[in-house]
C-alpha cells in the first residue's frame, strides 16, 4: 500500500495526514473484496525496513495501528471477517501485541474473508524463521527436506498461496513481501498512490488478472484442453 507520503505531500500536507487516509482506504478495499468474494487479501502494512523512517513517524505508525485495532476489530467479527498479523511482533510494545492477539481471538471462527496484515515482516525473515522452527521441532530434517516440510512453517501458512500481487504508488518491484508465496502470483503495478486507490481501481487490477493464462509450466493447450474436458492428451497416452 504504496504512496501515503507523497499523497499528503502533493496536498501540502504532514505525511502523518497521509498514513491516516491510508488506514480509511483500507476500510474501503476490505469492504469491496468482501464484497466480491474474495477469500485472502493480505495487507503490507510495516515492512522490516520500516524502521529505518524516523522515529516520530513510526510512532504515529505504531499509535494509529493501536487506534484502528480498538475501533475496527469490533466491525470486522460483524461482517465476517477473520484478522491475522503476521510479521516479527517482538519489537512492538505490549499493548499493541494484546489488541493483535485479543483481535485474532475475536475473529478466529469468521470465514467471510481473512484479513492477514503484514507488520514488521520481511520475505526473507520468513523464510529463515520457517527453516529455524522446521529444524527446532523436527531435527532429523536438518539433512535434506522438501517444500511441503517447510510449508506449515511460514507465517501464511493458514492461506493459498495469492493469485494477484498489487502494488500502488509507481514501484515496480515486490520490496521483500511474501518472497516465497508470490512465486507464481500474477503482478500488477499501478501509478495510483494508495489513498486514491478505490473500487474502480481495484476493478481494474482484478480486469487484467482476469486478461491473464496461469500455465503453472504448462502449455496454452494442455490449459485449454483441462478447461474443455479434452481428451486429446489421454487418448494420445494410450496409444
Amino acid at each position: 500500500m504504496d504512496g501515503n507520503g507523497r499523497w499528503a505531500k502533493r496536498r501540502f500536507l504532514p505525511r502523518v495526514a497521509g498514513h491516516r487516509r491510508g488506514v480509511e482506504n483500507v476500510r474501503s478495499a476490505v469492504r469491496a473484496c468482501a464484497e466480491k468474494g474474495v477469500e485472502f487479501l493480505t495487507l503490507f502494512a510495516f515492512s522490516s525496513e520500516n524502521w529505518r523512517r524516523p522515529a516520530d513517524e513510526i510512532s504515529f505508525l505504531m499509535q494509529l495501528f493501536m487506534v484502528a485495532l480498538e475501533q475496527e476489530v469490533a466491525k470486522l467479527h460483524e461482517n465476517g471477517i477473520r484478522f491475522k498479523v503476521i510479521g516479527d511482533l517482538s519489537r512492538f510494545e505490549p499493548r499493541l501485541t494484546r489488541l493483535i492477539a485479543d483481535a485474532e481471538e475475536l475473529t478466529r471462527d469468521d470465514t467471510r474473508l481473512t484479513l492477514t496484515v503484514a507488520a514488521n515482516y520481511g520475505g526473507r525473515w520468513d523464510m529463515i524463521q520457517a527453516v529455524t522452527r522446521m529444524l527446532k521441532e523436527r531435527p532429523q530434517l536438518a539433512g535434506g527436506f522438501a517444500e511441503t516440510d517447510l510449508l506449515p512453517y511460514l507465517s501464511l501458512a493458514y492461506a493459498p498461496e495469492p493469485d494477484l500481487f498489487i502494488r500502488t504508488g509507481g514501484e515496480q518491484r515486490i520490496s521483500n513481501f511474501l518472497l516465497w508465496q508470490l512465486a507464481y502470483t500474477e503482478l500488477y503495478f499501478t501509478d495510483t498512490l494508495w489513498p486514491d486507490f478505490d473500487t474502480a481501481a481495484l476493478e481494474q487490477a482484478i480486469a487484467s488478472y482476469q486478461q491473464r493464462e496461469r500455465r503453472f509450466g504448462r502449455t496454452s493447450e494442455q490449459m485449454r484442453d483441462a478447461a474443455t474436458g479434452n481428451p486429446r492428451r489421454r487418448v494420445s497416452e494410450s496409444r
